[in-house]
């Protein structure tokens, strides 16, 4: 998954799916965009005015953890 945030215009862009794809919107509200592939699969979403929807201390700096890249034996 990759998280662009621009805070300039507080727009929030989830994309779910690598590469480029031919997407449908879908406006869930004024506000929030689903995008789907052909086969109806999320691919995305974008959020304006973001920080009235989400709590973006909650997302945004992203922290990875190593144990998340660990092997299990």
């Amino acid at each position: 998954m990759k998280i662009t945030y621009d805070s300039k215009y507080d727009v929030l862009y989830l994309k779910f799916v690598e590469g480029k794809k031919q997407v449908i919107n879908k406006n869930l509200t004024e506000d929030i965009t689903v995008d789907v592939d052909e086969k109806g699969k999320i691919v995305g979403m974008e959020f304006l005015d973001a920080s009235q929807h989400i709590d973006l201390s909650k997302l945004l700096p992203i922290k990875v953890s190593a144990k998340a890249f660990a092997k299990s034996a």
